[in-house]
């Protein structure tokens, strides 16, 4: 449980950082990544997103 939370929480991470990139790649705007403007700044939860990247990485280490 512990570790799936922490993929989870890195691909957050990752996902953020590399948001420009994702978004002209079709990733960051799917149904379930949530972005909204609170206090004039703008938040960004990329929910589907890190689950997808997540499951991608759960099978990555798997097979490897």
């Amino acid at each position: 449980m512990i570790r799936w939370l922490i993929v989870t929480l890195l691909a957050l991470i990752l996902i953020s950082g590399l948001r420009p990139w994702l978004e002209k790649m079709g990733l960051g705007k799917l149904p379930g990544d949530f972005r909204f403007t609170l206090f004039g700044r703008e938040f960004f939860l990329p929910i589907t997103t890190t689950l997808i990247i997540s499951m991608l990485a759960s099978v990555l280490a798997k097979w490897l």
